[in-house]
């Protein structure tokens, strides 16, 4: 990778993916600013990573006040690769999902990660050079699915097609200044993010959270704007995105005659 700076803000630092982008990034000779709730993770990391400047910024995305002092990171920061990566689930019924979990899992991956990127933008466009990685997931693509098992997690399905459709048009608006927008969908992945609503997925196949991040650092070289590394075929991305735009482009003024009496 090659970037103008070699400064990295990854939020959601303290275990498993955001982990993973830390340690690869700094093996890269990133410095980094490390963001999430768990001081004593963030300073175990900071430790192990002592080739290189890590800062330590103890921070809850879920709230108004721990957006507001990331994003002022990010605004004045000379940040060469920005990772949202910090997430919550809270799968549960719609119904049954309360309005403060609610409003976190939003903030979390909907209101920071919009505000973060919109933070860092202006920095990079203004250096005419940057990335930004917006981690989503799988479940993105999953809003037609058949429940089966899951009691529902629509809220959770909603805010991952917000980063994927969002990093997408961001991609569009800000590459010609150099800009690299990518949204990355893992699937399984073995980390302690399932275990902390009490799911045990231990049985069933994962991917590493270094592979997982392995593949979002080239999928950046290689151009990917959606970054699916445990999706072998990469045609079955691109005919979504194909059919997204044919019905986007097949719209007309005229009432569709399947809605004529």
């Amino acid at each position: 990778m090659n970037d103008l700076n070699r400064l990295a803000l990854v939020t959601g630092a303290s275990s498993g993916i955001g982990r993973a982008f830390a340690r690869q990034l700094g093996a890269a000779g990133y410095d980094l600013v490390v963001v999430g709730r768990r001081r004593d993770r963030l300073d175990e990391l900071a430790a192990e990573l002592s080739d290189v400047t890590v800062r330590v910024v103890v921070s809850d995305l879920g709230t108004d006040e721990g957006i507001g002092r990331v994003a002022e990171i990010c605004a004045n920061e000379d940040l060469s690769l920005l990772v949202n990566n910090a997430g919550v689930s809270h799968y549960m019924a719609f119904t049954a999902l309360p309005a403060g979990k609610a409003t976190e899992l939003l903030h979390v991956k909907v209101v920071a990660t919009t505000l973060l990127a919109h933070a860092a933008a202006p920095g990079m466009v203004a250096r005419k050079g940057g990335s930004i990685i917006n981690v989503a997931g799988m479940l993105g693509f999953s809003g037609p699915a058949p429940l089966g098992h899951s009691p529902g997690r629509a809220i959770y399905v909603g805010t991952l097609a917000h980063i994927i459709a969002m990093s997408q048009a961001l991609d569009q608006e800000l590459g010609a200044a150099g800009i690299r927008v990518q949204a990355l969908c893992p699937g399984l992945v073995a980390t302690e993010f399932h275990e902390r609503q009490g799911m045990d997925l231990s049985a069933l196949p994962r991917m590493t959270a270094e592979d997982l991040v392995a593949g979002s650092l080239r999928g950046l070289e290689l151009g990917e704007t959606v970054c699916a590394p445990g999706v072998e075929q990469s045609e079955l991305l691109d005919a979504i995105f194909r059919a997204d735009l044919a019905a986007f482009q097949g719209q007309s003024p005229t009432l569709a005659q399947r809605y004529r009496t």
